[in-house]
């Protein structure tokens, strides 16, 4: 049976185009208009990723942090994460649901208990920021047994021999990281350099769907619509802190953007 995001993506390819995935915080500005804009941006997107916000993060730039600090200060706790999926999944539309965050809070919750209400309100696929292979070796077998996609990411430092390792290991879908930066930096590698990288990684095995991440605006996005799919994140935050600040309203202020972006790779 097909899963959704693989479905997602064929999808996109029959279009001839890649595939459109946002990335949104959960809570951000509130529990409900969170749901709000996940569900008015699904109109125009393939795949959601949903971020569970953090205190202390890796990768995430200033645009993400913002927007995890709203919805900490808003008590948003996983449950809640769990519950604005579940709404999500009821609606008319429902886009395959990616969740991303970080292993610490999956453990603090219970691992199996995590994995367990994901795979029962429908979550399509995880990224664990700090489970890099072949840590995550147990954990991303633990989510097949309950068909969850586990998403590796590969880098622009990732070794040859470790990129094959990683390409085999990995599940329907993989995330490149365009550049050594946090999320929201300015692309600071060249359209050009980075499909030559993206290439590489599709040639080791060309079923896998590998998307791009990191430093795609509505400025970037056309010359990279070469992949399979193209991540947009730090973007989006930053146009919800926009709004607020101009006290606009930041649900149709997000779906003018996310439009707009997918003009940009019909």
């Amino acid at each position: 049976m097909i899963s959704p995001i693989t479905r997602a993506f064929n999808i996109a390819k029959k279009q001839n185009r890649p595939a459109l995935l946002t990335y949104t915080v959960a809570g951000d500005y509130t529990k409900k208009k969170s749901f709000e804009i996940l569900k008015s941006i699904s109109r125009h997107v393939d795949i959601c990723e949903l971020g569970f916000a953090h205190n202390t993060p890796i990768a995430d730039g200033g645009q993400i942090q913002t927007s995890a600090y709203r919805a900490i200060k808003n008590d948003t706790k996983i449950k809640d994460v769990f519950q604005i999926v579940k709404k999500f999944k009821k609606t008319k539309f429902p886009k395959p649901i990616i969740l991303m965050g970080y292993f610490n809070m999956i453990l603090q919750y219970g691992e199996n208990k995590f994995l367990n209400h994901c795979k029962k309100n429908k979550v399509d696929g995880l990224i664990v920021v700090d489970l890099p292979w072949p840590e995550n070796k147990n954990f991303a077998k633990k989510c097949k047994s309950r068909s969850i996609c586990y998403i590796q990411l590969l880098s622009p430092t990732t070794s040859s021999k470790r990129l094959r390792s990683i390409v085999k290991d990995s599940h329907e879908m993989i995330y490149y990281i365009s550049m050594l930066s946090t999320t929201g930096g300015k692309l600071k590698v060249s359209p050009s350099k980075i499909i030559a990288n993206y290439k590489k990684i599709k040639k080791i095995n060309p079923n896998k769907n590998c998307v791009i991440g990191f430093g795609i605006t509505e400025n970037t996005i056309s010359k990279l619509k070469s992949a399979d799919g193209l991540v947009v994140g730090s973007a989006i935050c930053k146009e919800i802190t926009k709004s607020l600040q101009k006290r606009q309203n930041p649900v149709t202020k997000v779906d003018n953007m996310v439009k707009k972006l997918k003009s940009k790779i019909i």
